[in-house]
């Protein structure tokens, strides 16, 4: 077997390191890619795999092998012999190929490790991660728009869509890397060190990946390890700020800055009388502290939510991290926009008001959603991933007029309601063709002048529909139809 401790870098030997990649999604084709180009000997295996890549693995002459049984998988990986396993981070750590890969001492990383690993292929860029339950996206586009704003080269990459092995091999070579990581992602890194790390908050979610919440905590947490500059915990949420309290950083010169929808203390960074401040990165007395923002410029990005405020401060958080000068954070809030499908304003039909917030993709999510509005005709349903939805119900049942009940668990969805909505109209919609459609059109059966039709799920969308945009794209059409 290989010294894997031996390859930390581009330019170590990876020639003939066996290595089998195992998931072939985007990542794991970059993985794939990348290995390629160094020279390794590959066998990918996957339950499935796209046409596209499927042809382009045969153009780079790299074998795959989909679809097979759990016990093929095994024998394949045992005739291969690999050096290293690189798991795709959708896999879950209780799945029977990793339990093999467990029992048979067979080293894996994920494609993050990987990445960090082969990070000077093009200079030296510094690492930003930022995690959290809900707003990873949003918080990271909004970063890489300042850092650009500042004249740095940084691209936005990680769980947000470009692989970041596909960002450390561009040729230009980058300042800063904005990584949004999974726990997913986490769970299969180890340690690192990254300029600055964050957390934007923690909520139940992926525990039918994860197994409990104490284990999606911990790698939540993980995203704190190593961290050389600084770590960004969000000061109204408990479970950050003790991820942030017992965090193994790279040394006691590593700042802990939280951010806050309130007026910030020392170390923080937050908000006093509408304008955003830094309270713990600028080096002057509090009255002399600049404005980075005001909520106008924040209301320039979309509906202005506590949820945007939260994000909009730990993104100037790590901005300011990095030493980037209040103006520039400014100007790119102001020309910031949000991606679709988060509270996305959609139509306004007989003074009833249509919101898209499909990425909500979890109770936490949602309630980001719910809590901006009142008269609410709600929208929500789909795979609810093992997060018991009841508490959410609960807590927002005033703000509702009627609930339209979606999805494949639309009976626990039912069930909550009832227990503790049980003055909330529900109706459930039925599986099958059109389903946003039917939806929408009992919304606008239902809807009164002042009435808000919000798409707020608290669900994953994958039993009904392709993903979180195509769910938001049928239901802009079903509106606006």
């Amino acid at each position: 077997m290989r010294d894997l401790s031996q390859l930390n870098s581009w330019h170590s030997n990876w020639q003939g390191l066996r290595v089998l990649v195992y998931g072939v999604g985007v990542s794991g084709f970059a993985v794939a890619d990348t290995l390629c180009e160094l020279g390794c000997t590959l066998l990918v295996l996957g339950d499935s795999i796209d046409p596209q890549h499927a042809d382009l693995l045969s153009v780079l002459g790299i074998e795959s092998r989909v679809g097979l049984s759990e016990a093929d998988q095994q024998q394949a990986a045992e005739e291969f012999g690999p050096d290293l396993v690189i798991v795709s981070p959708g896999v879950k750590p209780s799945s029977p190929f990793v339990r093999f890969l467990d029992e048979a001492a067979i080293a894996y990383w994920g494609d993050i490790e990987l990445a960090w690993r082969l990070r000077d292929k093009a200079g030296s860029a510094e690492w930003l991660m930022i995690t959290g339950t809900n707003g990873k996206t949003t918080t990271t586009q909004l970063v890489e728009a300042i850092l650009i704003k500042a004249g740095k080269r940084a691209i936005a990459c990680g769980n947000i869509g470009l692989p970041v092995l596909d960002a450390i091999r561009s040729p230009d070579g980058f300042d800063f890397l904005v990584v949004e990581i999974s726990s997913f992602q986490l769970h299969y890194l180890n340690r690192i060190e990254p300029k600055v790390a964050a957390i934007l908050n923690i909520a139940e979610d992926h525990l039918d990946w994860h197994g409990d919440f104490e284990s999606y905590i911990a790698a939540k947490g993980k995203v704190f390890e190593g961290a050389t500059r600084a770590i960004i915990y969000n000061a109204e949420d408990d479970r950050t700020a003790v991820l942030a309290q017992n965090a193994d950083v790279a040394s006691e010169d590593v700042l802990a800055v939280g951010f806050t929808r309130q007026v910030p203390m020392d170390l923080k960074v937050g908000y006093i009388e509408g304008s955003l401040i830094d309270r713990g990165f600028a080096p002057y007395r509090a009255k002399e502290i600049p404005e980075l923002a005001h909520i106008e410029d924040i209301a320039q990005i979309g509906v202005v939510t506590p949820h945007l405020l939260a994000n909009v401060a730990a993104a100037v958080a790590i901005a300011r991290a990095c030493d980037i000068e209040p103006d520039a954070i400014r100007a790119a809030i102001r020309e910031f926009k949000l991606d679709k499908h988060r509270i996305e304003f959609v139509a306004r039909l007989d003074d009833v008001l249509y919101f898209d917030d499909s990425k909500a993709t979890n109770a936490h999510a949602a309630s980001a959603s719910l809590e901006a509005f009142e008269n609410i005709i709600w929208i929500v349903g789909g795979l609810l991933k093992g997060v018991d939805i009841a508490p959410l119900v609960v807590e927002h049942a005033s703000r509702l007029k009627a609930a339209i009940i979606i999805g494949k668990e639309r009976q626990l969805v039912a069930d909550a309601l009832t227990a503790h909505a049980p003055d909330v109209a529900a109706f459930e919609i039925e599986d099958g063709p059109e389903v946003m459609a039917r939806a929408v059109a009992k919304a606008k059966a239902i809807a009164e002048p002042g009435d808000i039709v919000l798409l707020a799920p608290a669900a994953a969308s994958m039993d009904q529909f392709k993903d979180y945009a195509d769910r938001g794209n049928q239901f802009a059409k079903a509106v606006l139809g």
